[in-house]
């Protein structure tokens, strides 16, 4: 399928769907409303890791010292009460099973990203703050994501502090931190970089980008989802052709049924499949 025929099919789709496909070393080969906004649902998560390794590189975070696990956090609305998360509408019961012990940062950021753990994304973030994690995002380059609040604060939401994500964002993101683990750049350390690319090639939600790839591809990636809504970006790395970074993010009509919810992932995952199609024919 080419970009063309890629991009008709996609006009079709009701709602917004952005992506970007490109090479870490040149300009994007296929964009598609690359600038427009969407809710970040949890692919917000990887400016928070970096934010984290950030602090890390600073000397003013210990990634390995133990620190307490909570399920309560400071609203991002001023004068609100404090807020909680919603074990039924997280990923991952282990970090549910260590609340009111002890924990890791390196170890809940970790599940962070591989399980999309929102409790664990909250102890983060309230470890490195907010503008920490703006600051994240500059050093990438972003224009448009913002990271307001954290996981399920409401008071804020209400008042319409949010996260947003760009798909031309996003891959400026993943891509900087693949390019970053291989020489020294404006996000981390290399060292950071490739720790938080092996983290992000871990990843265990695998149904969108992931599927659109042949089996056993290496895909450093970070999807998010909510109703109506399916992110996914990363960076892929063939065997027999440079690596490439990949956004792609659908705002479309709320899902109904397990069967809608499924068509947003085979979307991301047929936008993948295009775009591993091209990967010899990117722009280098």
């Amino acid at each position: 399928m080419g970009w063309g025929e890629l991009d008709a099919r996609l006009d079709r789709v009701p709602g917004v769907v952005s992506a970007y496909v490109g090479r870490l070393d040149a300009a994007a080969s296929w964009a598609r409303h690359p600038a427009a906004t969407h809710y970040a649902a949890s692919t917000m998560k990887v400016a928070v890791l970096l934010a984290l390794h950030r602090a890390a590189d600073a000397g003013s975070t210990d990634l390995d010292a133990p620190v307490a696990v909570v399920n309560e956090f400071e609203s991002a609305r001023p004068g609100a009460p404090r807020f909680s998360c919603a074990r039924h509408y997280d990923n991952d019961d282990a970090v549910w099973e260590r609340v009111g012990a002890t924990a890791s940062l390196r170890w809940l950021a970790h599940r962070m990203i591989t399980r999309s753990s929102n409790l664990a994304t909250n102890i983060v973030l309230g470890h490195v703050g907010l503008p920490a994690v703006a600051e994240a995002w500059a050093s990438a380059g972003a224009r448009h994501s913002v990271t307001g609040r954290g996981i399920e604060d409401f008071a804020a939401r209400e008042v319409g502090i949010t996260n947003l994500v760009t798909a031309g964002d996003l891959a400026a993101l993943l891509g900087g931190l693949a390019s970053g683990a291989n020489r020294p750049g404006p996000l981390a350390t290399p060292a950071a970089c490739a720790a938080m690319v092996d983290v992000l090639l871990a990843q265990e939600h695998r149904d969108d980008l992931a599927a659109g790839l042949p089996a056993g591809t290496r895909i450093a990636h970070k999807n998010g989802w909510v109703r109506g809504v399916r992110h996914s970006a990363g960076v892929v790395f063939p065997d027999d052709a440079p690596p490439y970074a990949i956004a792609v993010c659908t705002t479309t009509e709320p899902a109904t049924g397990q069967e809608r919810a499924e068509d947003g992932c085979r979307l991301v995952a047929d936008v993948s499949a295009a775009a591993w199609a091209a990967r010899h024919r990117l722009a280098g």
